[in-house]
């Protein structure tokens, strides 16, 4: 399957007006909310949410699998379970970090809390993508997503491929609902919960906590590793590395439990042991080949760019919605093997030393004859559907130094085009995100701010909080700098922030240059930039023994809200 369609007739017209790839549209009927009864004792419901709430009925209760995003995610879950069981819910599992905003449903139901399954990295997971990489991690989501795309017209979300959305609009305000692991695991446990036989095996996937479970009593196993679509081993939004060879190994496993029905954190579940089988190997196959030809072009002496243009699966993938690219596509995905294989440098002696990327934009343009020139091509690229070199040359306009409003109208043209004609969820929700942002239809400059918030600073350690500052320090403030601070917090513990050498680093303030006495909470202000260490000073809220101008000046360096400059 094409990563975007040069037939024009592909792109269809949506229920509300979105301009749209059919499969893209055929991949919504997937993935509407239904409450599937996989077997007595189980149900799975579909369409929720991005992800599935699975409930698994034993003789001593209801296992809830996964829950969601919010509270309101969750509860609307349960109102639906209600309807064909009156069993409490004695227990929740987490496939993953993913799905776990929702527990609190679950405690409110259930009259006080329940114990809570999952790996035990599902909290350092958590803490990860909210704390130094929030913003870009934010930012990925957003594109990815179709998060700030409109609901109706051309641009308007169809689905994200895995859901019919991130988060479905009936459940604002989307209340925060997570509820920590109470019984972690690593995988290979043995468990009984609820009166059932739990077999748990770590199964890396979209997350590095990810399991699988195995209910043998049941013939069921619920898993992460077998999707509605080509499992995902490059997200646009920006994820770790997916080893291919450990999503196989996975999907082995799952292979060889011989389960009667298979659950996902995502899409309809299969029954039928037979075809539970078939379709989970040509899933598994389809991983294994994209993988095996990667390195075979490698070893061929072939660059990332000549590997992602000859390595494509066989058509025959296309048959089946479970190796489908209505997700992600398998160019990117072979890019992301050689890149985890071997590293950004592919062997191209043009990606050696090349020039940044503004002064190459702009010498571009010029060594093609002009903007004008440029511009003309691009006409002509885009009349002809050749879309790839269209977006090539409408970069270069829209990233020289002096690019103007109509380069980047273009631009947005021309990633509109490539984003209705891809059946990729990812593909057109980041094409489109990024048109609107190009042309001002949506404002996402705030997605480029890493602004840092009292309240989630508040549930770490001082230590913690002083932590995160390091991926905010501009280096040039920090030239010459060399002062250690200790915060001596009146009711917290004591902790410490020393910048030297153009980084910050915590500490727990022993040998510090300067100690200053303040609450915790204003040390907070300071460092989400609603209030500066001397602001305080002046208010008589802290004071600082030692040098009070070096301390302020160590504290003005980050980029921070309000922070001197």
């Amino acid at each position: 399957m094409p990563s975007f369609d040069a037939d024009p007739s592909v792109v269809v017209t949506g229920p509300r007006g979105q301009k749209t790839h059919r499969r893209a549209l055929e991949q919504s009927d997937r993935l509407v909310r239904r409450f599937y009864a996989v077997r007595p004792g189980v149900w799975s419901l579909v369409g929720n949410g991005l992800s599935n709430q699975t409930f698994v009925e034993g003789p001593g209760g209801v296992i809830a699998i996964d829950t969601g995003e919010c509270v309101e995610e969750m509860a609307s879950a349960l109102r639906e379970l209600r309807l064909h069981t009156a069993s409490p819910v004695v227990a929740v599992i987490c496939t993953h970090f993913h799905y776990v905003g929702g527990t609190r449903a679950v405690f409110d139901e259930s009259g006080g809390p329940v114990p809570v399954y999952g790996h035990g990295r599902i909290a350092h997971n958590l803490a990860r993508v909210t704390s130094e990489i929030g913003p870009v991690y934010t930012s990925g989501i957003v594109h990815q997503f179709g998060l700030r795309l409109p609901a109706e017209g051309p641009d308007g979300l169809v689905n994200v491929g895995l859901g019919l959305s991130f988060r479905n609009a009936g459940h604002a305000p989307f209340t925060p609902g997570h509820a920590p692991v109470t019984e972690p695991w690593t995988g290979g446990e043995r468990l009984t919960i609820a009166g059932l036989r739990v077999e748990v095996t770590h199964a890396p996937s979209d997350a590095d906590d990810s399991v699988t479970l195995w209910f043998p009593d049941l013939g069921v196993c619920v898993q992460n590793l077998i999707w509605p679509t080509l499992f995902n081993i490059f997200a646009i939004r920006g994820e770790e590395y997916r080893d291919p060879q450990g999503l196989v190994k996975g999907m082995d496993h799952i292979i060889g439990l011989g389960a009667e029905h298979l659950v996902g954190t995502h899409g309809p579940p299969i029954s039928g042991a037979a075809e539970v089988r078939r379709r989970a190997i040509r899933s598994r196959d389809a991983i294994q080949f994209l993988w095996d030809q990667t390195v075979r072009g490698l070893n061929r002496g072939l660059t990332a760019d000549q590997l992602a243009y000859s390595v494509a699966l066989p058509p025959s993938c296309a048959d089946d919605y479970l190796t489908s690219e209505t997700y992600g596509v398998a160019e990117h995905h072979v890019r992301q093997i050689a890149a985890g294989m071997r590293g950004w440098f592919d062997g191209d002696p043009g990606k050696l030393f090349p020039l940044e990327p503004t002064e190459r934009a702009g010498r571009l343009v010029a060594g093609f004859g002009g903007e004008a020139v440029v511009r003309g091509q691009v006409e002509a690229a885009r009349a002809s559907v050749d879309l790839r070199w269209a977006l090539e040359l409408a970069t270069w306009l829209a990233s020289r130094a002096d690019a103007t409003a109509d380069d980047r109208q273009l631009l947005a043209d021309v990633l509109r085009e490539v984003g209705y004609r891809s059946p990729a969820a990812n593909i057109r929700n980041w094409c489109l995100t990024r048109a609107r942002d190009l042309d001002g239809s949506t404002d996402l400059s705030r997605l480029r701010e890493h602004r840092v918030r009292a309240p989630a600073l508040a549930a770490t350690s001082p230590r913690e909080s002083l932590h995160q500052l390091r991926v905010l320090l501009d280096p040039q403030r920090a030239a010459g700098i060399d002062h250690h601070i200790a915060f001596a917090l009146t009711d917290a513990p004591t902790a410490g922030l020393h910048v030297r050498n153009g980084v910050s680093v915590a500490t727990d303030g022993d040998g510090a240059d300067s100690k200053a006495t303040l609450t915790h909470a204003d040390l907070l202000c300071v460092l989400a930039g609603q209030e500066t260490l001397g602001g305080l000073i002046a208010q008589q809220r802290a004071s600082v023994a030692g040098d009070a101008a070096a301390a302020c000046a160590a504290l003005g360096v980050f980029d921070l809200k309000g922070a001197p400059s």
